[in-house]
């Protein structure tokens, strides 16, 4: 099975990048929930939270870092942002490849549904 955010990475995918290092990549979502929504993901294949190791712990840190940057980056930092990280399918995730949503730029409500 092909994995959608792999060919992201690859440059099989074209995607709206908006930072990427070594580690990581982010990128705008194709179907925005907000203004600013990004998706941070690693560039190692993890399907889901529960796949990672002891040894992604600095990786997940990394990409909830990189959010916090990039809030700023986008002018959110001050105003507020979300992150959010589904897990399995019940959970709301589509691509089993972890990543990490950023989202900003209007007020968000809870419960998120």
């Amino acid at each position: 099975m092909t994995c959608l955010f792999c060919n992201i990475i690859s440059g099989d995918v074209p995607a709206d990048i908006v930072y990427q290092d070594d580690r990581i990549i982010a990128f705008r979502d194709i179907s925005p929930k907000a203004p600013n929504h990004v998706l941070i993901i690693p560039r190692k294949h993890i399907p889901t939270l529960n796949d990672a190791q002891a040894g992604d712990a600095e990786l997940l840190g990394h990409i909830l870092l990189t959010a916090a940057t990039l809030a700023g980056q986008l002018g959110c930092k001050e105003q507020g942002y979300r992150v959010v990280m589904n897990c399995n399918a019940a959970a709301g995730q589509t691509v089993f490849h972890i990543h990490l949503h950023l989202l900003c730029g209007r007020t968000m409500h809870w419960p998120p549904g």
